[in-house]
């Protein structure tokens, strides 16, 4: 109950800061005639109205319709709650199995809001609008009735001010594991964000109560209210909120600093979401080992090994069929997790390639299950030409969906489980390092299970760990940046970038016009560029696409370096420096590139 209501906490504080940030400022103008409205539907006339000619013509309607205009934006804002939430839970998860693109909802509420809009000028059209729920008892829940439905379009557009709660809800919902926690945290931000907006509802209101032309004016306010729904949705549409946001300072820039500035928070979200995994009787033993062990690693009792399952597909299997972990019994196997742009899998995969060749023939086997950080991570043939750039001969399983993931509880790129030959997992390695110490118990356990085996010579393979405090990995896609030192909002869709005068250490600029989605960012001109500052030794780019990116270093003249870039995403260095230090760089890629991330070594 504690960790839940941190969640909650966490999910309000959040959202009331995104509540007044510039985020919000595209939807104002409709909240505030959403409030409005509710003063111009009401009849000046007091008394009775009647509800049509004949007996009943002294039926008392108008407290009905009085009490449904004041509890307008109210609806509004509940519609808003409830579409962001089940958007931001739900939505990525619906368009992963309908095979839709990933902007398929915001174009349907964008659909809704031109439809309202249009309600609002011509009522012919709003009961057209109206007639497919005749038979509804609540039949005007998408347009003049309770402006619910208005705040379904809304929250759908919204959803985008999520940021870090997107985020984890987004690994939450790729690892299966959005539970009541989930839910807690994603309704929370949701209703924290909407307070401020239901404000500036209310304020509309008693402007409108107030002056007298609102009253009077009741067709002329709607009309207004449906221009300015369907200004806004055309607005959205070509992406001029964002320039807005843009010319306008990120007052809220500082609260969310000084929330959440190292980043502890997002760790508990991490670890509050169970984003490791969800417990159940097979994996639940897995939390008696620790990742690291004082005085060097040592084997313990991890519990048995959980299954390899939901796999898409295998590779470096005769015929590619799957392998059942049971029938490895007698065999000690390494369980490695790892995605083929990952630098830091990289780094360590010629250290499992050599055990594999050395200890193969000893009884040691292993099963690299890729688990894809980005979409094209999925594509089995770009998983093949990874690992065969990497020299991998061992089996390979695709993890496509998070299951096996989820079954390990893991949370990392790389990881590691070592079982022994009863089937029971030894020791957990998570991150680079320490290679020796993984090897030392590999040979361990191949003697415990043959006593009489005669093991070649440990590997050789140099330790290419960086050292600590290097740049954090710095990745482009729009809920994922966290270190983007420009002066413009950086959001979903295509804009003009410029470079600020002055830019933090560790952070990216852009400069030119850029096209900004989920994964990465794409130069919609030849001359965009990023510019770079860096603590590190060497700087590698995740790009995929057809052309070159030049690497211009330190701003010096004569220093530049053309790439050429062609076939799936992969990791491309262009930095490779003798020692750690700081650093400067600029990246100018050809248009229709797409760039995921920089990672540093």
């Amino acid at each position: 109950m504690k960790g839940m209501l941190t969640l909650a906490i966490i999910g309000f504080v959040g959202g009331l800061i995104t509540g007044i940030s510039p985020c919000i400022l595209p939807v104002l103008p409709v909240i505030f005639f959403s409030g409005a409205r509710s003063v111009a539907g009401e009849r000046p006339a007091p008394g009775l109205v009647p509800a049509a000619p004949g007996p009943a013509a002294n039926v008392l309607v108008k407290p009905k319709r009085q009490l449904s205009e004041t509890l307008r934006p109210y609806r509004v804002i509940a519609g808003l709650v409830v579409s962001f939430s089940v958007v931001t839970l739900a939505g990525t998860a619906l368009l992963s199995l309908l095979h839709l693109r990933q902007d398929a909802i915001r174009w349907v509420a964008l659909v809704a809001l031109v439809a309202i809009g249009l309600g609002l000028i011509f009522p012919r059209f709003e009961q057209l609008l109206e007639r497919p729920f005749s038979r509804i008892p609540q039949k005007q829940f998408a347009t003049r009735g309770n402006g619910f439905g208005l705040g379904l379009a809304l929250g759908v557009l919204y959803v985008p001010c999520a940021g870090p709660v997107l985020a984890a809800i987004i690994v939450a919902g790729a690892t299966s594991t959005i539970g009541l926690n989930t839910v807690v945290l994603t309704c929370a931000f949701a209703v924290g964000a909407a307070l401020p907006l239901l404000i500036f509802a209310l304020a509309g209101r008693q402007v409108a109560a107030r002056v007298t032309a609102f009253r009077r004016r009741q067709r002329e306010i709607r009309i207004a209210a449906g221009i300015v729904t369907i200004l806004l949705a055309v607005a959205l549409v070509f992406n001029i909120p964002a320039a807005l946001q843009r010319a306008i300072p990120d007052y809220a820039g500082t609260l969310q600093q000084k929330l959440d500035g190292n980043g502890q928070i997002q760790n508990q979200l991490r670890e509050k979401l169970n984003l490791g995994g969800i417990v159940t009787d097979q994996n639940a033993q897995l939390s008696n080992c620790s990742s690291a062990s004082s005085g060097g690693p040592q084997l313990e009792n991890c519990g048995p090994a959980p299954d390899i399952r939901g796999i898409a597909a295998w590779l470096n299997t005769p015929g590619n069929k799957p392998i059942d972990l049971s029938s490895l019994r007698g065999k000690v196997v390494l369980i490695d997790f790892w995605a083929y742009s990952c630098i830091n899998c990289q780094r360590a995969i010629p250290h499992v390639v050599g055990w594999y060749r050395a200890y193969h023939d000893s009884g040691f086997e292993v099963i690299g299950v890729h688990t894809p950080e980005y979409a094209f991570e999925r594509e089995t043939s770009n998983v093949a030409s990874g690992a065969a750039d990497l020299g991998i001969t061992y089996p390979v399983a695709l993890d496509n969906n998070y299951s096996t993931w989820t079954n390990y509880r893991n949370r990392y790129w790389p990881a590691e489980y070592l079982i022994d030959a009863n089937g029971t997992v030894r020791h957990i390695k998570f991150g680079e390092g320490d290679y020796d110490g993984t090897e030392k118990l590999i040979r361990q356990l191949l003697t415990d299970a043959n006593r009489g085996a005669k093991l070649p010579a440990p590997v050789d393979t140099p330790d290419e760990t960086p050292s600590r405090g290097l740049t954090p990995e710095t990745y482009f896609g729009v809920g994922k940046m966290v270190n983007f030192g420009g002066n413009e909002v950086y959001d979903r869709g295509s804009a003009t970038f410029t470079y600020p005068q002055t830019q933090p250490a560790g952070t990216f600029a852009l400069s030119g016009r850029w096209s900004l989605d989920s994964e990465g960012a794409t130069p919609d001109v030849d001359n965009s560029r990023i510019k770079l500052s860096y603590h590190a030794r060497n700087v590698y780019l995740v790009v995929g696409g057809a052309g070159t990116i030049t690497v211009t270093r330190d701003g010096m003249s004569g220093t530049s370096e053309t790439q050429p870039i062609s076939g799936p995403p992969q990791s491309h260095q262009i930095v490779a420096g003798d020692r750690v230090t700081d650093g400067t760089i600029e990246v100018q890629a050809s248009q229709g590139l797409k760039m995921y991330s920089f990672t540093y070594g």
